[in-house]
C-alpha cells in the first residue's frame, strides 16, 4: 500500500466537518490536545 503511515509518524493534516457543522483541521490541535481517530469502515453499509 502506498503512503502508509508508520507507528510514531506524524499524521498528515486534513480538515473535516464537526458534528456541529464547523470545519475542524487536525493541525489546529497540534501541541494543544490529544486526538484520537477512529474509522468505522462498515458503519453505513448495513453489514
Amino acid at each position: 500500500m502506498a503512503n502508509q503511515i508508520q507507528v510514531g509518524q506524524e499524521a498528515p493534516d486534513f480538515t473535516l466537518q464537526s458534528t456541529k457543522g464547523d470545519k475542524v483541521t487536525l493541525s489546529q490541535y497540534r501541541g494543544e490536545k490529544k486526538v484520537l481517530l477512529a474509522f468505522y469502515i462498515l458503519d453505513f453499509t448495513g453489514g
